[in-house]
């Protein structure tokens, strides 16, 4: 037998019937003059009760967009609750009148309260002790909403945001009589503010459905595969039947012993019965709808909404480019000033993100890298990615690599969580050695002092004094460094020429004529960064490209060459809206002048020898008319592989290598008769002739003639070595070099 704790809970009966006879008066009949002093006193407490209620727009799931055919397309969701907001008319109707009939019959006639309801939860409370409370439509409305507003709280850390939402959900969902007078409070007053279309409509739109589901929409798609307007009787009876009791009631849990597919799951029938029930009571349905619908069985259909960047990977291969679009988002602080409230507004604010990313160009860019690089190989942990940005902008226009991408720590073989396209920041990765393809900016530095591409520089020397090298920034270490050609070469050669065929000993006598520091200042002013964060390496080595970069890094400077020298960082995000038409205007790429326009000019000018003649990259030319130049980059036994390519629309940068460890990949097979060292022409190749045909390139920037020189035909003044092919090995004039440093002892890069 209960024990009745009579003091206590015989005056909140008392107080709550008192307060509903008020209640009549104040809700019901508002304008009505309230005789008593007892009962006046009571109004004037209870109005003195905050009445506003500030009903923001609930959390909704964020979408991320792509271009494809030149039609938006929808490639990813995020949320912390899956939630689609609707209009009235976006809801069947069985829907609206299943809620009414089991929730709050007397809606369309109360005040906001229901008053009945109210009393009975007061004689409830007397006999069970705690405070009940028969809430109708609107009361459960202001509780959804002051829940809301607890989970969108954020603290200083985890912990803190943990505490401020437990003390909200106290304040908006306790079981005190204040709370309960608060929460009639609010609700005459919403009643009074909305219309009852609009209160049940919003409180459609924000009840619970079971874990992350939230709403009518998404729980009709969720549940059954419908839109909440689609909805059949037995299907909007369901729904109601699960926000009843939304962790108990669920239907996606097939194996639940209690409520599952064995026994029908029973539970939720049960309570859909009932419904269908209170909606025969109340004439909405007829006898034989009442029978029909109790003999259909519960049927879930489950149509998960991902939530992240998975639905990204398996249905566009983008998976990497959605998870650096959220990196963005979460590192921007147009989002939020804090890391937390940017993670709240991607989850909770219905934004739809348009970016960047061009969905054909995507596919194109896998299928030219999977052809060539597998997910997997045995003996290496091969990796392999390919990246487009857009000269003048910075916009990221493909991101893929050689693996499935994957949102877990415990990645299968062939799959991983990192984008080894960007770097720490927006993609985990650590970056790699890029060879030869860093000499683009000694040959820059070289262009800004005065020198010229026709001017000669000695080939013969092998071992170079370290001492003999200037830095005006760091001291510059004793010691020696030694550097090799993998073939013999004439005694000098022209600038030229070393650029195309990308010679080791001429570019280390260059570099004994410049300022080690100037080239690393270049370097930066051009995007450039260590991927893993600090400063750059400035030894005489890093001529020759030992700094751990990112593709996406070494493509913006690229683009920045071809753009007249005007280098703008990486964007993946074009446009922002909130789900209430509110825009947000990301941070926009930063674009500056990093070199001279004569200089990128003249740079553009040397480079396009590398795709003709001699030139280390002449198999991956595919000799059509779009004005483009290209730099090769390749470390000592292949271990790391590059090519990057531009028009003055695209910069293309393709990286193949050891994602760890230093496997030599020079005759390594790799996919269609390739090598580690030669699949990367095959790649090249491959998105230089699509990319030419879609995008195209207008003419590259005008070269200054007084730094060109008398190499007016630079590209034929090249030794007579051989070029090497897409599905051949290591070709002649690829060279190798060598150097010993404090910093990377014997570390040892091929110029390519």
């Amino acid at each position: 037998m209960r024990v009745v704790r009579w003091p206590g809970a015989l005056l909140t009966f008392v107080a709550m019937s008192a307060l509903a006879g008020m209640l009549v008066a104040v809700a019901v009949t508002p304008g009505v003059a309230v005789a008593g002093e007892g009962t006046s006193g009571a109004v004037s407490f209870f109005e003195d009760l905050p009445s506003y209620l500030d009903i923001q727009t609930p959390q909704q799931v964020s979408s991320v967009y792509a271009t494809k055919g030149g039609q938006q397309v929808k490639i990813a969701s995020f949320y912390a609750e899956n939630r689609t907001t609707v209009a009235s008319d976006a809801m069947a109707k069985s829907l609206k009148q299943a809620a009414i009939d089991t929730e709050d019959p007397r809606f369309y006639d109360e005040g906001g309260i229901d008053v009945v309801g109210t009393l009975r939860g007061a004689a409830a409370t007397v006999v069970g002790g705690d405070v009940q409370g028969g809430s109708s439509i609107t009361q459960q409305y202001v509780k959804n909403v002051l829940v809301q507003q607890c989970e969108e709280l954020t603290g200083t850390n985890a912990a803190d945001t943990e505490k401020k939402i437990a003390a909200c959900y106290e304040d908006a969902a306790g079981v005190t009589p204040q709370r309960k007078l608060q929460e009639m409070r609010y609700a005459i007053a919403v009643n009074k503010k909305y219309s009852k279309d609009q209160i049940l409509t919003g409180y459609l739109n924000l009840v619970g459905l079971g874990g992350r589901v939230y709403g009518a929409e998404a729980g009709a798609e969720y549940y059954f595969g419908v839109h909440a307007k689609d909805l059949s009787l037995v299907q909007s009876a369901t729904l109601v039947a699960i926000l009843n009791n939304p962790s108990n009631l669920r239907i996606d849990q097939p194996s639940d012993a209690d409520n599952g597919t064995a026994n029908g799951y029973a539970a939720t029938k049960d309570r859909r019965d009932y419904v269908l029930q209170r909606m025969y009571v109340h004439h909405d349905i007829t006898e034989a709808q009442l029978d029909a619908a109790k003999a259909t069985p519960v049927t879930p259909k489950i149509t998960a909404t991902a939530n992240g960047c998975s639905s990204a990977a398996t249905g566009y291969d983008a998976g990497y480019f959605c998870d650096y679009v959220r990196n963005q988002v979460l590192q921007d602080p147009a989002f939020g000033k804090t890391a937390a409230e940017r993670i709240a507004t991607l989850d909770t604010k219905g934004l739809e993100i348009h970016t960047s990313l061009d969905l054909d160009l995507q596919a194109q860019a896998q299928t030219a890298l999977s052809t060539y690089v597998p997910a997997t190989m045995a003996g290496v942990d091969v990796g392999g990615s390919n990246v487009t940005v857009e000269p003048g902008t910075g916009r990221i226009l493909s991101m893929v690599q050689n693996t499935a991408y994957t949102q877990g720590d415990n990645a299968a073989a062939g799959s991983t969580a990192v984008n080894y396209s960007a770097d720490s920041g927006y993609g985990n990765s650590g970056g790699f050695q890029t060879g030869s393809t860093y000499k683009v900016f000694t040959l820059a530095e070289w262009l800004a002092t005065g020198h010229t591409l026709s001017e000669s520089v000695s080939t013969s020397e092998h071992t170079f004094e370290n001492s003999e090298f200037t830095n005006s920034c760091q001291n510059v270490n004793g010691g020696t460094w030694p550097v090799s050609n993998a073939e013999s070469v004439p005694a000098s050669m022209t600038v030229q020429a070393a650029t195309s065929e990308s010679i080791n000993t001429a570019y280390a006598q260059m570099g004994k004529q410049l300022d080690l520091c100037k080239i690393a200042q270049l370097a930066q002013s051009m995007g450039i960064h260590p991927a893993s964060g600090g400063q750059l390496t400035q030894t005489p080595s890093s001529i020759l490209g030992v700094n751990d970069l990112s593709p996406i890094d070494l493509a913006e400077a690229y683009a920045g060459f071809a753009n007249g020298g005007v280098v703008c960082t990486p964007t993946a995000i074009d446009s922002v809206t909130e789900s209430d038409g509110t825009k947000i205007t990301p941070s926009p790429s930063s674009c500056t002048q990093g070199v001279s326009a004569d200089v990128a000019g003249t740079v553009d000018y040397a480079l396009q020898g590398v795709l003709t003649g001699a030139g280390t990259a002449a198999s991956a030319n595919p000799g059509d008319s779009t004005p483009k130049f290209a730099k090769t980059g390749t470390t000592d036994g292949d271990v790391q592989n590059w090519l990057v390519a531009s028009s003055t629309k695209y910069t293309n940068a393709t990286w193949i290598g050891n994602v760890q460890g230093g496997v030599s990949l020079a005759n390594w097979p790799f996919l269609q008769g390739t090598t580690g060292y030669s699949a990367k022409f095959g790649v090249g190749k491959s998105m230089m002739s699509y990319l030419d045909q879609t995008v195209g390139g207008g003419a590259l920037p005008t070269p200054d003639p007084a730094m060109i020189g008398q190499a007016t035909h630079a590209s034929t003044q090249s030794s007579s070595q051989g070029t090497g092919t897409a599905t051949g090995q290591s070709t002649p004039n690829e060279q190798q070099s060598q150097q010993q440093s404090p910093q990377k002892q014997q570390e040892k890069q091929k110029g390519k």
